[in-house]
């Protein structure tokens, strides 16, 4: 009797049931109980029950299956996986496997060849199987990390080969491939992957905030991590002692990622730093970065100038990199030349030349900007002023009339002019040449599902600034806070915008660079002027219900601004 006819004299399905799933195994290719199951018509347990009628096999429960898994030879984990087969017995013969297609004579036959001898087929679920096929490489896993160990003085080659060995086994490909795919779907930035006494710990920064992860890897497969990780990355996986740096490109459910890889030997392993990023999520649009509108229309007004240089300030993971891509594809590059110096390229722009720095064969900042003013080109961009060389570079090029782009590694805008000092610029050049300064944080945004309004009291008003921005008359006054929820894993938080500080060169600020002044006057000069600070762009944000104001404190706290933080929480 055919399975569908036996499952409706049982009465667990109609004609017109079987009728429906034929019709759907047309389209899924799947055996005809497998496809009932996905139609939520019948249990698996219930076509396990009638195919063990029909093909005349008896059905294994799950309680009989062995505890441990039982491991043999000549049988590799994946001829086991790919036809879901494990054996439940081997202490007497004809040894026993179970199947979820056990009537299938390549399957048996092939284990009668492997094991040398006749065996028995019985039926059991997929689920089942999967649970048994776990154990079976848990163990496997376990062996190779014992062979490792005992082997681990051994020769080099041998080492290496264990390595690769570790690296390749299935549990360690999956859970590497888990932590890569948590990655996106958390939206992280980076995978923190950090070997200590207690154990391995996995982190991610979603946000800019580094989150836990309550289920970390078994301390026993922090080895093998490492090694496919490295495999991946093309390093050196017998190199455990120094640091490396690598670079993975992969495909991730339809999405481009591209994963900068570090690592640094610890005194419990190699701890391991990713950085992801994720190609189709990048917003290559000054729009849609958070601009206020007026800091938008100043900063595009230096962005069209002739020549100069133009700077980005702002600490490690601020966006300055982003920004300034999404500047680039604002210009017409079919219009003018534009190079980019990087390290490394990011992202790739359509019709711009882009030049990857390569140390290890003298191929610096320096060295690539000294070629590419033989290029002709009109717009240069660097990826960061890291030495005195470079800066003297973009200033001599921004002089004979070219626009530098380029980012520096200071707190705020005003700050950047005395590193350019400090890296011996003259101030009449600076003075000559630079055109203006972008500071950026980035800040996180409110979870629209969560966040809740609160009142602002008079004196919060005045001692954190906000009584500037927030709306006059008789219209309520308000703000909102973080509270949580399962849509922002209740951080409060979803997503991030920028906050920016622009500081243009003009007369005044002209004469005090050149009597010297530091930073802390430049900024006062370029605040008389009509500079909004990283603080009050992130108070105009607040007053927008973009964020909340225990962020904006947050991100700009190193600002140095005088503000009573104990009296704004109030």
């Amino acid at each position: 009797m055919k399975l569908g006819e036996l499952l409706v004299s049982q009465n667990k399905v109609t004609h017109r049931d079987i009728e429906r799933a034929l019709l759907a195994q047309g389209e899924m290719g799947d055996m005809l109980g497998q496809v009932l199951v996905k139609l939520g018509l019948v249990s698996e347990l219930d076509i396990a029950n009638a195919l063990s009628e029909q093909l005349d096999l008896p059905f294994l429960p799950a309680a009989d299956y062995p505890e441990e898994a039982l491991v043999i030879e000549n049988l590799s984990y994946e001829f086991l996986a790919s036809n879901q087969v494990v054996p439940v017995n081997i202490d007497k013969k004809p040894w026993r496997f179970v199947a979820t297609v056990p009537q299938t004579p390549f399957l048996s036959k092939a284990l009668s060849l492997a094991v040398g001898e006749p065996v028995t087929m019985e039926l059991g679920l997929e689920s089942d199987i999967n649970a048994a096929l776990q154990k079976h490489i848990d163990e496997v896993e376990e062996e190779a990390e014992e062979d490792l160990l005992d082997d681990q003085f051994g020769g080099d080659e041998e080492f290496v080969e264990h390595l690769k060995d570790l690296a390749s086994g299935a549990p360690v490909i999956r859970l590497v491939n888990q932590i890569i795919h948590r990655a996106l779907d958390m939206g992280a930035s980076d995978i923190h992957i950090e070997p200590f006494e207690d154990g391995l710990h996995l982190r991610y920064r979603v946000d800019g905030v580094i989150q836990d992860m309550p289920d970390p890897p078994s301390p026993s497969l922090s080895a093998a991590i490492a090694s496919r990780i490295k495999l991946l990355a093309s390093m050196n996986i017998a190199e455990r002692r120094l640091p490396q740096d690598g670079r993975i490109m992969t495909r991730v459910k339809g999405h481009e990622l591209d994963l900068r890889v570090s690592t640094i030997p610890t005194v419990h392993g190699e701890s391991i730093v990713m950085r992801v990023l994720d190609r189709q999520s990048i917003r290559l649009s000054l729009e849609s970065m958070g601009f206020s509108p007026d800091t938008l229309e100043r900063y595009l007004a230096l962005l069209n100038k002739p020549h100069g240089v133009l700077l980005m300030t702002g600490p490690t993971g601020s966006g300055k990199t982003t920004t300034l891509y999404a500047s680039l594809a604002t210009l017409d590059a079919q219009a003018v030349k534009i190079i980019t110096v990087e390290d490394p390229v990011e992202y790739q722009l359509p019709g711009i030349n882009q030049i990857q720095v390569q140390s290890q064969i003298d191929l610096t900042f320096a060295a690539a900007l000294r070629s590419i003013l033989r290029q002709d080109p009109d717009i240069i961009m660097i990826g960061e002023m890291r030495d005195g060389e470079t800066a003297q570079i973009a200033v001599q090029s921004a002089l004979t009339g070219h626009l530098v782009l380029s980012t520096l590694h200071t707190n705020t805008a005003a700050g950047a002019i005395v590193r350019l000092e400090d890296m011996g610029i003259e101030r009449y050049l600076i003075t000559s040449s630079v055109n203006g300064v972008l500071a950026q944080r980035l800040l996180r945004k409110l979870c629209p599902e969560c966040k809740e309004s609160v009142k602002v009291t008079a004196q919060v008003a005045e001692n954190s600034g906000l009584k500037d921005f927030l709306p006059t008359g008789r219209a309520k006054k308000e703000i909102f806070k973080a509270v949580g929820c399962d849509q922002c894993r209740h951080t409060g938080y979803q997503g991030r915008t920028s906050i920016h500080e622009l500081f243009e060169m003009d007369d005044a600020m002209h004469k005090a660079i050149l009597q010297g002044d530091d930073a802390t006057v430049l900024h006062q000069v370029a605040r008389k002027n009509g500079m909004i600070t990283l603080y009050e762009d992130g108070l105009r944000k607040v007053v927008a219900g973009i964020t909340s104001l225990e962020e904006v404190l947050r991100v700009t706290q190193d600002q140095g601004d005088a503000i009573d933080e104990s009296a704004a929480d109030g």
